[in-house]
């Protein structure tokens, strides 16, 4: 059973949002997702979704962009990002679906790994970071650390960690989520959030004390899935 990760895909079957301000590529990028992924994906295998699913206001108009991701194969692992505004209760979206995982401030479970995480926020930084800002990175530095204390409460002790935000600053400085993996010694993180060319530099990939970091947002990996495990 294989582990695959693709985060924003920004579906917009109901919103009609287009993403081409991002540049050509993102043009029908959703028929490109589909195709890779019906190439790579048995009905056994999990992908994992790091947020930014559907540009959807409601549940409700989130459905047919939820209803497109449930036929694809395989089992889907999804967590929140910023424009997810139609995220509602789990207990509400895990009933309408079966193939579908809403992780929110608890964590998924693929073969002997617990795959923990949370949306993540802004890291301090010398451009725009307010109070407000600090204070959702405070609260989301704490649920991703609850996220793991509940997964080696169950049993757990090899972890996968998720994040929207990417995990660092533009220096690509520590922070509160660095120093959270560390300190749990959490082997692999994936986010997304980056978009385009220009800003792919800021990203963190690759090794980080310790941390094997990888950015997942489908135009970065060509709106081709990452084979994760």
């Amino acid at each position: 059973m294989a582990l695959y990760a693709i985060g924003d895909l920004h579906l917009g079957f109901s919103s009609d949002k287009p993403m081409d301000v991002f540049g050509e590529n993102w043009t029908d990028h959703y028929k490109k997702i589909k195709a890779d992924w019906l190439a790579k994906v048995a009905p056994e295998d999990t992908v994992v979704i790091p947020g930014d699913i559907s540009w959807a206001m409601s549940f409700e108009a989130a459905k047919v962009d939820l209803d497109w991701i449930e036929a694809l194969p395989g089992r889907k692992i999804l967590f929140k990002g910023n424009h997810d505004y139609w995220w509602t209760s789990k207990r509400k979206m895990a009933d309408r679906y079966q193939t579908l995982t809403f992780v929110h401030n608890d964590f998924a479970a693929y073969e002997d790994y617990a795959i923990c995480g949370t949306r993540g926020w802004l890291c301090p930084n010398e451009v725009q970071f307010t109070p407000d800002d600090a204070r959702i990175y405070r609260r989301e530095g704490i649920r991703l650390e609850n996220s793991i204390l509940m997964a080696k409460s169950a049993g757990y002790t090899r972890f996968l960690g998720v994040l929207h935000y990417p995990p660092t600053n533009e220096r690509k400085e520590p922070s509160v989520f660095t120093d959270t993996f560390e300190k749990f010694g959490i082997a692999s993180v994936i986010y997304g959030h980056v978009h385009s060319e220009q800003n792919y530099r800021y990203a963190l990939n690759g090794n980080f004390g310790g941390v094997t970091y990888r950015l997942t947002s489908c135009d970065y990996l060509d709106f081709k899935l990452f084979k994760w495990l």
